[in-house]
């Protein structure tokens, strides 16, 4: 089982990632990957800042990982989560996840944006013609964990 998680402020080039994600794991049968990208719902966004405690999010990104392996037959998992300023349309994150089967593969997949989206430890911020405002968590987002 191989575990990669990565927080860092530069963009990531999904097609290298998503290639080289289990490349070689012919005992794989199942990949599934996720892009997480800022979006501008109102029209109006021109920046979303995500702010981060580098030491405590690394951890808290390893534990869910982690706790997705023990729940699912996986091979391998794959964690980017991108911090700083971006603009709409930018890719923030990317979750990858390969197992034998393609059940396990998407239900920690989920598993793990669920998570992401509710508890991993970071901060946005909007940036737009409205002005600038905090991102507040969504009741669908916390209602999505009741699953888990």
């Amino acid at each position: 089982m191989a575990i990669r998680v990565v927080v860092q402020e530069e963009p990531f080039d999904f097609g290298a990632e998503a290639e080289g994600f289990a490349a070689g794991r012919t005992d794989m049968g199942a990949v599934v990957t996720f892009t997480g990208v800022v979006r501008d719902v109102s029209g109006t966004l021109a920046t979303m800042e995500i702010e981060h405690y580098p030491g405590m999010t690394q951890k808290a990104l390893e534990k869910i990982a982690t706790e997705a392996e023990a729940r699912w037959d996986l091979g391998e998992v794959l964690v980017i989560h991108r911090y700083g300023r971006m603009g709409p349309g930018e890719r923030i994150m990317m979750v990858a996840t390969a197992s034998k089967h393609r059940g396990h593969a998407f239900e920690a997949a989920e598993y793990l944006m669920d998570y992401l989206k509710s508890r991993a430890p970071f901060w946005k911020k909007e940036s737009g013609a409205e002005g600038t405002s905090w991102v507040t968590a969504k009741d669908e987002d916390e209602d999505a964990l009741s699953r888990w």
